[in-house]
């Protein structure tokens, strides 16, 4: 290991997802292990720019692993967008005597850490975390478990209604660029249809599939819809478009919204985050810079940031097929 690094600043930036305090407690608690010094930096890049940090030691994150959101507080900062403002963070750092840090977020939170690492070669390390699993380089994002989880369970209780009262139900997920929790979850709950942002499925279409469903003797069906998806401006007009084309169908939407952030991280989180968080610090130490820790094929694997963000989270071609398969 080296002894270049003596204190390891660590920061959650962007939007909050489940398994960024378990990610947390693993980085402070690996510089423990490593007997070098920890530094929670509050608010992200913002809280960077303020010198809004505090010294963390093993016992300051205890019983966090379970708990969704943040303790460190995420904000995004327009400031850290210019040089004024990165200057300021750099010396900071510098007076808080902060060696690195490890920004856990998604592509926007890494395009700063890559910026600001040009700019004063200082190291950085990613870990992702963002309930839509679009960053290139990782299986798996801290959260996008949880929230499929989530998802899961809300949809199955919606199909009670939906079964109920003879419904149709658009139910609209997360995921403004990338469909993996449409898809997936739209398996897992037995959706009759999918509308993802990477396939363009169309009005007709989804009108055709609607009816298939109907003259195949089901009463109900569930529609998950990514809220990203271009069949329509919104999920309200596609209500109305298919209400004016299919009468028969008495037609409600849910947003599912924000509750899918939040909540207790899965197993799967946890343990994701304790591993990332460890990679993360002792890759730092190793003398590594502008790299993201992800997993593949459950091995813990480094992938440079600039491909991290300019890469393209792929939408598993055999998913589309099995969801084709099991929704007649």
């Amino acid at each position: 290991m080296s002894n270049k690094i003596r204190k390891i600043g660590v920061l959650t930036s962007g939007g909050d997802s489940p398994g960024m305090n378990a990610a947390i407690r693993s980085v402070v608690r690996t510089c423990a292990f490593h007997n070098i010094g920890c530094v929670g930096i509050y608010r992200g890049y913002q809280g960077m720019i303020e010198g809004d940090f505090k010294e963390m030691g093993p016992r300051s994150v205890n019983n966090i692993i379970n708990k969704g959101g943040t303790i460190l507080k995420s904000a995004r900062s327009m400031e850290f967008k210019t040089p004024e403002g990165r200057k300021k963070a750099y010396d900071n750092l510098v007076k808080a005597e902060i060696d690195a840090f490890v920004v856990i977020g998604g592509d926007g939170s890494f395009t700063g850490a890559l910026l600001f690492n040009s700019e004063y070669n200082f190291p950085v390390i990613g870990i992702p975390g963002t309930i839509d699993n679009d960053i290139f380089g990782t299986s798996h994002t801290l959260g996008y478990d949880t929230a499929l989880n989530t998802v899961v369970e809300v949809i199955d209780k919606i199909r009670d209604t939906a079964s109920s009262h003879n419904r149709l139900f658009l139910v609209e997920v997360m995921g403004r660029d990338a469909g993996h929790i449409a898809l997936n979850a739209g398996i897992g709950a037995g959706a009759e249809e999918i509308l993802i942002p990477e396939e363009d499925m169309g009005l007709d279409r989804l009108l055709d599939s609607l009816k298939k469903s109907k003259a195949a003797g089901k009463s109900s069906s569930i529609v998950v819809i990514a809220e990203g998806d271009k069949i329509g401006k919104s999920v309200f007009e596609l209500k109305d478009y298919v209400e004016s084309n299919l009468p028969e169908y008495d037609v409600r939407v849910s947003v599912l919204g924000h509750m899918q952030r939040g909540g207790s991280p899965s197993c799967f989180d946890r343990v994701l985050a304790s591993r990332l968080g460890v990679k993360a610090v002792e890759s730092l130490l190793e003398g590594k810079s502008n790299f993201m820790a992800g997993i593949n094929q459950d091995k813990i694997t480094l992938t440079p940031l600039e491909q991290a963000i300019k890469g393209h989270s792929e939408i598993d071609a055999e998913l589309l097929r099995v969801s084709d398969i099991v929704s007649i």
